[in-house]
């Protein structure tokens, strides 16, 4: 991931934050996070996309409104026994679903926002709402109220650390080691929880 944005910017971080909001399990925090510390001038190397805050928060959210509506259909066209079938795919458990539901279920109307701002719940909120048939008009303007909240906060942090970096770690490949590693246990600790999430679910016992 941290390559991919790196050499190839704009593109790359519509691709991760759209596959993200189909819930596709690619962390969102180190999309956004990541492609705001390079328009904070994380890396100045040639050859390195320098990217502008406010586009990487305005193309972001716009990409990841995108995947929340196909996450949407998907839900409204397959209703839970399709999500249910298809989830362990995406490590996508059934005890995410019943947890956005009961979110949905308490918050209503703003559930779609408030759960698009959130870390975790972002994804499956999508999906929920398309199983309770949400009109799609609302749940794309709620979705995307949400999504600009989350792609602001966490890209201006990742900015923050960005424009501070080069005054801390002065050469390239020393950043670029340690933020790799950091990219590379952050996804595999998530895949790896997932999956243990999945496992305890097939052998009956409660996930948490």
């Amino acid at each position: 991931m941290q390559s991919f944005l790196l050499h190839h910017g704009y593109v790359a971080l519509v691709l991760f934050a759209f596959i993200e909001a189909c819930c596709i399990p690619i962390p969102s925090e180190i999309t956004f996070g990541f492609a705001g510390a390079l328009a904070g001038g994380l890396v100045t190397t040639a050859g390195a996309h320098r990217l502008n805050i406010v586009a990487v928060i305005l193309i972001g959210t716009v990409a990841e409104v995108a995947g929340s509506l196909v996450a949407y259909v998907i839900g409204r066209v397959g209703g839970r026994p399709l999500i249910d079938r298809l989830g362990r795919y995406v490590l996508l458990t059934k005890s995410d679903l019943d947890r956005t539901e009961r979110f949905f279920q308490r918050r209503g109307e703003i559930a779609v926002p408030i759960g698009r701002a959130l870390p975790l719940l972002r994804a499956f909120v999508s999906l929920v709402a398309g199983v309770a048939e949400e009109a799609p008009l609302r749940f794309a303007l709620f979705s995307l109220v949400g999504t600009l909240v989350y792609a602001s906060v966490l890209s201006g942090v990742g900015y923050a650390v960005g424009s501070q970096w080069h005054r801390v770690v002065h050469a390239f490949s020393l950043a670029a080691y340690i933020l790799a590693a950091l990219v590379v246990v952050a996804i595999a600790a998530f895949i790896l929880h997932r999956l243990s999430v999945l496992r305890r679910e097939r052998e009956g016992s409660p996930a948490t």
